[in-house]
């Protein structure tokens, strides 16, 4: 609470939230309905942040776009913390040329440039062996049923920032593995003949946990930035699906009439990356006091 800079972007975020589950309440207009008539207004009171090329009303493009980059974080960030925290408890707890095999693999994915994987990855259109698979007899109905629900774009996209972001995660966890597994309550733990899996489950993870929070928060922020980039490159969210990243695309061309087109999820962008590292600085401090 003495962190005013951290509430305030706690606040923010919250607002975000509930913005982003009440879409269709807080905004009138259809983020994908076409009017050409209406084509690049200017800000104004029926348009709050004017329209595009097509008529669309930005202000609600920007809106369900909320949905898209806040699950995108959140997800691939989650992803990277369920990997991450796997990796560096095993490497902590058990040591030897296991700790060494998983670190240099930590190390060589750390020396790969990030978005130039994920420009390859995503280039060989995973999304499209996704779809095959709704064709497979016994995986047909439950992948169908799972893409009705998700844009099968949208689950590569999370995949692959989740799975090239755990490496800092496992770092994370590994060092405090390696302090907490001497600690007395998990030597008395191992005397009374808890299981390695119970030991790590019970007693290491939970406690390892505080440094991996201000991480995760961190990170939400850095992949809501790497899909905005993605998508900027036109790799990303694909229209007519709103998200930040293609709004911004979708702004560039037409700049010199148009600012409100890439200054209005810029403006989302940044706030939303600042909101999640102010609320990060905050934790961060939190849990080094404790």
């Amino acid at each position: 609470m003495k962190n005013k800079l951290s509430l305030i972007g706690g606040a923010v975020l919250a607002i975000l939230a509930v913005v982003a589950v009440a879409a269709p309440w807080v905004t009138s207009y259809d983020p994908l309905a076409i009017n050409l008539s209406d084509a690049l207004l200017a800000p104004s009171a029926q348009h709050w942040l004017g329209t595009d090329q097509l008529g669309r009303d930005v202000a609600s493009r920007l809106i369900y776009g909320t949905r898209i980059s806040l699950v995108i974080g959140v997800v691939s960030v989650g992803l990277a913390v369920l990997v991450g925290t796997a990796v560096g408890a095993l490497a902590g707890f058990y040591g030897g040329w296991l700790d060494g095999f998983l670190m240099r693999l930590v190390d060589t994915l750390l020396s790969i440039p990030t978005i130039f994987l994920l420009l390859a990855l995503i280039a060989m259109d995973p999304g499209e062996q996704l779809l095959r698979l709704a064709a497979v007899p016994g995986a047909g109905p439950v992948f169908k049923a799972l893409f009705d629900a998700v844009d099968p774009q949208l689950l590569v996209l999370m995949a692959v920032i989740g799975l090239m972001s755990w490496m800092g995660v496992a770092r994370l966890v590994r060092a405090e593995v390696l302090s907490l597994k001497e600690r007395e309550f998990v030597l008395a733990a191992r005397v009374l003949g808890a299981s390695p899996l119970r030991m790590m489950t019970r007693h290491l993870i939970p406690n390892a946990m505080g440094p991996v929070l201000v991480s995760a928060t961190l990170g939400v922020g850095g992949a809501i930035l790497t899909e905005s980039v993605l998508s900027y490159l036109g790799l990303g969210v694909q229209p007519p699906t709103p998200s930040w990243g293609n709004i911004l695309n979708e702004g560039r061309v037409a700049l010199g009439v148009a600012w409100w087109l890439t200054v209005s999820p810029g403006v989302c962008i940044f706030v939303t990356v600042l909101s999640f590292n102010l609320l990060g600085e905050g934790l961060r401090e939190r849990f080094s006091r404790s």
